[in-house]
């Protein structure tokens, strides 16, 4: 199986390179700066970079897309006097834009292998389980798993299986040292969600470890 993984260089996205690498894919990562032999340089909320990424990938098909590049930039901000509109305009182009493009940019790689794709979003999304604070990385991620069951309602009939995961509170640099999931665990996990994703499962939010999550 071919897998290209946003945001590689660091965090689950790195973790998730070397699980898939360990059983035996072909697994692309993307960095911005300086990719290592075989890698790709993308920056997901620069459109040019993202075109340029996708035409050096060339015409090889896909089997699976993981969206996993993000950023939280408003952790810890308060409502009286954060939440600047550059962070807005920033974290939008990253974590949903960049997702966007990203897919469009490789759909013809996707379709050649009737691939699939996997956004990594947040339960910090969910608007069931809203819980205040983080307004932008929140509503970033509600959109981000929004534009995910939307895209696997499009791509159903080119056979392209679409799902969006939580994948934890992680021990990232994104998720601090008190998070309650390893890097390691967490990657096995999404590891065998993305296994299990299929045209009968397209369109679905879950956890990392199995579940169905609210969306």
């Amino acid at each position: 199986m071919r897998v290209l993984i946003t945001g590689a260089g660091r965090g689950i996205g790195a973790a998730l390179a070397r699980r898939l690498a360990a059983d035996g894919h072909e697994v692309i990562g993307t960095v911005r700066g300086t990719p290592p032999d075989g890698w790709l340089a993308c920056d997901v909320a620069d459109p040019a970079s993202v075109t340029a990424m996708a035409q050096a990938f060339g015409a090889r098909p896909l089997d699976l897309l993981v969206c996993n590049a993000g950023v939280y930039l408003d952790k810890g901000h308060a409502l009286d006097t954060g939440y600047d509109a550059d962070l807005w305009a920033r974290t939008f182009a990253v974590n949903v834009t960049g997702v966007f493009l990203t897919v469009q940019a490789l759909l013809p790689n996707l379709r050649a292998a009737r691939g699939k794709v996997a956004v990594i979003s947040s339960q910090m999304g969910s608007s069931q389980k809203a819980g205040g604070g983080g307004y932008i990385y929140r509503a970033s991620k509600a959109a981000a798993t929004n534009l995910a069951l939307n895209l696997a309602a499009d791509l159903r009939g080119d056979g392209i299986a679409v799902g969006a995961w939580h994948p934890g509170w992680v021990q990232t640099d994104m998720g601090g040292a008190a998070a309650d999931v390893t890097a390691v665990d967490a990657a096995d996990g999404l590891a065998a969600e993305f296994a299990r994703l299929s045209l009968e499962t397209t369109g679905s939010f879950r956890t990392w470890d199995g579940r169905d999550h609210p969306v």
